[in-house]
């Protein structure tokens, strides 16, 4: 198999270690690398000195971006930032490859439906990278859902809040593509799992509504706090869902609260948790995954697009799923900043 990485920051050395952990000397890897400043990365998000990308992970780089899939790749991993997704996925497309694109697939609409229309019409794979779809405690949460575990379900509460200057200690957060709106960053675009799973657990929304922004002293030109109500259905009925996203919370608080009528669940990432309490029942269900190592929802992910690629198995989040889950954030956008309620 060949394989075109198309940026070689922490995400896209991520799945390049994974790919020679699943496949070893059985994979190709090639990339193409604009900039090529990226440091090698120990797993730890340590700068391993002295080191380059393309012996230490026995690459080929180019620089332009045709030479490269002139190569003719089985596959391209989308991994640069938001902004430059869909140029890069187009090309891609056109060349016959299949993609697995990096969350969220882009930073607005713009030729979307082009690249759709060109994936579907070529029978090719498409994989948009939201892992904790494959975490399983979000799983959990899930199949206790789908069994009627809490009743008549009534509200959720979700959370994800993390201190942006500590997520990448080899970079300045200013200059990460998190922190600059010209790459495609701020809270919607990039804390964007926990607006997908809230998609595959409950559902598309009819209305969104947002308020926030950028509210820190953080040096950035993108929000950096949100709260979002989503207008949801049920099984037939109306569910509020409260999603809270920021890039400030120290220590760490990543949550999913799930209240009905006859129970509530709460999964807690960092307590490696979910607690499901039912009334009348004598103590809570605790469903504890201490053991879980956090990579090996890359890994899940990864084994599943190997196998969609094989014809093994159908995408869990194809390209018309990412679109979807990026059109709540996009409308989240919209309220941000009119104040209004939003329609889907």
């Amino acid at each position: 198999m060949k394989v075109l990485m198309c940026g070689l920051g922490s995400i896209g050395q991520r799945h390049v270690r994974n790919l020679r952990t699943l496949l070893g000397d059985q994979v190709e890897i090639l990339a193409y690398r604009n900039r090529a400043s990226s440091p090698v990365l120990n797993a730890d998000m340590t700068v391993k000195s002295g080191a380059d990308l393309e012996s230490t992970y026995q690459i080929r780089s180019f620089t332009n971006l045709d030479d490269a899939l002139n190569e003719k790749p089985d596959a391209v991993f989308i991994t640069n930032p938001n902004t430059l997704h869909v140029p890069v996925a187009l090309a891609a497309a056109r060349s016959g490859c299949h993609l697995f694109i990096e969350k969220p697939i882009s930073h607005n609409l713009d030729q979307l439906d082009e690249l759709l229309c060109l994936v579907e019409k070529n029978g090719l794979v498409t994989f948009v990278a939201y892992q904790f779809r494959f975490h399983p405690g979000l799983r959990w949460v899930r199949s206790k859902m789908d069994e009627g575990r809490l009743g008549h379900i009534i509200s959720a509460h979700i959370v994800n809040g993390e201190y942006l200057p500590g997520w990448h200690p080899y970079e300045d957060y200013r200059e990460s593509y998190a922190a600059r709106a010209e790459l495609g960053g701020g809270s919607l675009r990039v804390q964007t799992h926990e607006i997908d799973y809230a998609l595959w657990l409950f559902g598309m929304p009819r209305q969104v509504f947002a308020m926030g922004g950028h509210l820190s002293n953080l040096e950035m030109d993108v929000e950096d706090s949100v709260n979002m109500l989503l207008r949801c259905e049920y099984r037939g009925t109306p569910l509020p869902v409260h999603i809270h996203l920021d890039y400030l919370q120290k220590p760490p608080q990543r949550i999913c609260e799930v209240i009905g009528d006859a129970g509530k669940l709460r999964y807690d990432y960092y307590a490696n948790e979910v607690v499901l309490h039912e009334l009348g029942a004598p103590a809570p269900l605790r469903y504890s995954f201490q053991d879980f190592d956090r990579n090996q929802m890359f890994m899940d992910e990864l084994q599943h697009f190997l196998a969609c690629v094989r014809g093994e198995a159908q995408s869990m989040i194809d390209l018309r799923e990412g679109i979807r889950s990026m059109k709540i954030g996009l409308a989240a956008d919209q309220s941000l900043k009119s104040g209004q309620i939003v329609d889907l």
